[in-house]
Formats: structure tokens, sequence, C-alpha cells
């Protein structure tokens, strides 16, 4: 070996040996699961850091003489003075089908007490959004088998519509009745800072329903640190995104976002960032924008897969316009708004159907649902109107009172209990009935009975008709005719048999 050749190997230890150097930095103040760092001259931002002994973090504040950093799992294990190593490589999750009916934490660590995830492959936590020339437009319905939403708050596959509305106002069954209803969708349910309890009743149910089989939870409980509720949207999408790649439809709901955006606050605070409006940092709105584009419907040549996006947000007493509100809804394709007023009166789920949009609008509806959708929008409408009349029916005109009979009978069509989904075919029979008239003749209290026995006698003796509907997506006029017929003929027994009759 020649003299030059040595000297050049020499250069080359020096330069991996004092990059080693660089890459060690010791820790100069720890709490609440952040650090502050000192000597990491050679860190980038989000780089994932080894402090030993099986914990991890994150480094998010670049400043001239340390190192402001997240720690996620153990932070009591991280004391001042400890040393902390660069990795050279970003946070990644496992992803898989090894995943599916389990429960993980932020990191993809299983807190389910099974056995250990074997996954493959493993994807980054953060990663840059899809562009427009990558996508397609959404133009396939992901059924809820919510009646009032799958009809007139439709949703998409690649869409992100909000669930938005006060505590308690069944935010969650929403999210959980569309988990319920997917069979050919993988289901991601990202819990933050919700107590265990609330968790493990969810999983059970998923478990109970055999839904729990193409689902992924990721519980970030409120016992966790803010740093693991702030990662596990990040990293419950990285896992749909590893199937979206592989062709397939991903349904993710973030449960929920507000909470998540007071872990970024809690954490950004002990980062000694500058705080702005409600005390939350100046990049909020990045923090869920950046998450949220990542959904997103893929053309052919990127693989034809869909990641669809159900982000809840809990609001104070219906107050929209407060700050995380109108950020996530700025960044949505539309939002479902349930109503305290109409839960507690009764009418669940409480969708108040004027404040609620969605901005893919028929695109995400096959024909035949389209077909009952305008008249039921229109006379639910004209009932609104009308409804502050309705205490004083007697001294209304016969339009007025049909138009407010008509109305109530819709509503209480669209009342529909938990964990109860229904299929496509039903949902049309029942408010095609209801839109064309059949039920006017039907007492209020009796509706929801009379639903029931007449989905129930149709998939006895019009087995054909309801799979003609459900494969043809229309109603033509054969099939319109067909179900007249059926629809006369049950209405008349159930009238004299069901003591559902309006008396009088």
């Amino acid at each position: 070996m020649s003299n030059l050749t040595r000297e050049i190997e020499n250069q080359i230890k020096g330069l991996k040996l004092k990059a080693q150097r660089q890459n060690v930095g010791v820790v100069t103040e720890i709490g609440d699961g952040v650090a502050r760092i000192e000597g990491l001259s050679d860190v980038q931002s989000s780089e994932l850091l080894d402090f030993g002994d099986g914990v991890f973090g994150l480094a998010l504040n670049l400043e001239a003489y340390s190192v402001g950093a997240v720690i996620f799992g153990d932070f009591t294990k991280v004391k001042e003075g400890l040393g902390v190593k660069t990795t050279g490589r970003i946070l990644e999750v496992p992803v898989g089908e090894a995943l599916l009916g389990r429960v993980v934490d932020g990191l993809g660590q299983p807190v389910d007490g099974k056995s250990a995830i074997r996954a493959k492959d493993k994807y980054p936590v953060e990663k840059i959004a899809p562009g427009v020339i990558a996508r397609q437009s959404v133009n396939t319905p992901l059924q809820t088998g919510i009646k009032a939403i799958d009809t007139m708050i439709p949703i998409g596959r690649g869409q992100r519509e909000l669930i938005i509305g006060d505590r308690n106002t069944g935010k969650t069954t929403i999210a959980v009745d569309t988990i319920i209803n997917q069979r050919d969708v993988i289901c991601i349910y990202v819990a933050i800072g919700q107590k265990t309890s609330k968790i493990a009743q969810l999983v059970a149910k998923l478990e109970e329903t055999g839904s729990l089989d193409h689902t992924v939870v990721v519980a970030a409980g409120s016992s966790d640190p803010a740093t693991m509720q702030y990662i596990a949207p990040y990293s419950g999408t990285a896992m749909g995104e590893y199937f979206m790649d592989q062709g397939r439809d991903v349904l993710i709901i973030y449960d929920d976002l507000s909470k998540h955006a007071w872990a970024y606050r809690q954490m950004a605070l002990l980062l000694r960032r500058p705080s702005g409006r409600e005390a939350y940092p100046g990049d909020v709105f990045y923090l869920h924008s950046r998450l949220l584009e990542r959904s997103a419907r893929m053309n052919k040549e990127n693989g034809n897969g869909s990641l669809t996006a159900l982000p809840i947000i809990e609001t104070q007493a219906g107050d929209l316009s407060a700050y995380i509100p109108t950020n996530v809804i700025s960044i949505t394709d539309g939002q479902i708004f349930l109503e305290s007023d109409l839960f507690f009166a009764g009418i669940r789920p409480a969708i108040n159907v004027g404040l609620s949009v969605s901005r893919v609008g028929g695109a995400a509806q096959n024909k035949a649902m389209k077909g009952v959708a305008g008249p039921l929008r229109l006379d639910l409408a004209q009932f609104r109107a009308l409804q502050a009349f309705a205490q004083f029916s007697s001294d209304l005109d016969p339009a007025t009172r049909s138009q407010i009979e008509r109305g109530r009978r819709l509503t209480e069509v669209l009342k529909q209990p938990p964990y109860s989904p229904h299929a496509v075919e039903e949902q049309i029979v029942i408010l095609w009935a209801a839109t064309q008239g059949y039920l006017d003749e039907i007492e209020v209290d009796s509706v929801r009975d009379f639903e029931q026995k007449y989905i129930a006698n149709l998939k006895l003796r019009e087995k054909k008709l309801l799979g003609d509907i459900k494969d043809k997506k229309e109603l033509d006029e054969k099939m319109v005719k067909e179900l007249e017929r059926a629809t006369k003929a049950f209405v008349n027994i159930f009238a004299k048999f069901g003591k559902g009759a309006k008396k009088g």
C-alpha cells in the first residue's frame, strides 16, 4: 500500500471520527417529555435521536447552541448529562397486513397484550402529500350505512369529511358505524387523548361485529405523554398509505384532532416556541394540513388506491367559528355537524342538515341514491321552513299541513340506532317509499316499526328486486313499478294489522 493511499485512508477515518464526535450531544435540560440537548452540531430537523436504553426522540427545534427534542416512551429514563446520538434517519413505523386486527401505540408497538408484530416493511411517519397529477377525482362512494349521510352528505373514497360537534353528540358513533359497514376497505382508527376504558369498549364493539379483522387501532390515550398523542395521527396515516400504495381503499378516522392540537400546544410551549392565538403556536394550521392533505384518490398510474379521512373535532357550545374548528373546516372537503339540541330531542344521529355539507356531492352517489336524495332534501328543507308553524297546525291550509306531516315522517325515517348500518339498497327503498308519500298515512310513532317490517318483507319476498337495485345502482321504470306494487301491498297489510294507520 502506497503512502498516498494510506494517508487518504487516515484522512477518511479522521473525518468519520470527527463526524461521530459531532453527532453526539448531552442532555442539559429535561421535563415533561421535552429535552434540550447541546453538542449535536450535525442534526437534521425531524431526525430520530437515540437516548439509549430503548428510548428515542425527535429533533424539532434547531437553535444556535442547542436542540429541542421530544421524547417518545418513558422519558423518566432520560436524565441531565445523558449522551444522545443522531441516527441519520427519520421516524418510521411498521406497516402491512400484520397490523390488521391489532391495537398499537403511536410508534406501532403492540399494546393489546398479544404477540409481537412481525412487519416486513416500515414507512416514514412524515411524508409529502401526493401531488395533483398523481390524483384522480373522487367519484366512488364510501358507504357509511347511515341514511342521513349517504343520501344528503355523501362521502367519496379519497375525500376528507369532517365530523364536528359538541361533546357527547355521537361523533365517535358515526365513525364506528362507518367502520362496521366496510367490507372491502381497510380501516384505521386513531384514538387521541381518550380514556383507555373508552378505547377498550370501542375495540370490543369492533371485535363483536367482526370489524376488527380489517381494522388497525392506533391508541394514544389521555394517560400517554403529549408526544405520543402528537405522533399517533401521522403514524396511522403512514400505515394507511402502505395499503393505498398497494392499490387498496383505506378509511382513517382521527378521534379527535382537537386533543391533537392540545397535545401539540403543550409540546410547543415546553419547546419555548412563540405562542399566538389561544396560546397555539403559529404553525398549528400546518400541523393538520400536512396530515389531511395525505388523503387522496390515486390515479391508475399510481396504483388506483385511496385514503379517505374522517377527522373529528370537538366544539364548545356549538361554536364553529373557534380557532381549531375553522382551521380544519378550511382544510377538509365538507363537514357533518352534530347538534346538541337535536341529540337531546331524540333525533339521532343528530345531524344538522343545514350546516352540514359535502363538497364532493352527487359525484360520490349512484343514480338510485341521487334519485331519492333530491326529493328528500326538498321535503326536509320545506319542513324546516314550516316547522315553526307546526304548533298552529289546526289553522294551516291542507297543503302546508301535508308538508309538515311528510317532514315529520322523513325525520323519523332518518333516525337510526347506533351500530346498525343499512345496506345501500335498503336505504334506497325506504327513502323512496317515504318521499313518494307511502308513509303519509302511517302514524309517526309507527314509522320505525313500519321501516323494519317493510325491509324485512322485501328481503323475504323481493330478493331479486333488492339485488337488481344493488347491482344496477339505478331505479329504471320496470323496477319502480315492481317497487310500487310491493310497497302498496305492504302498506295495506301494515295499515290493517300493524296498528300504524293514521286515525281519523
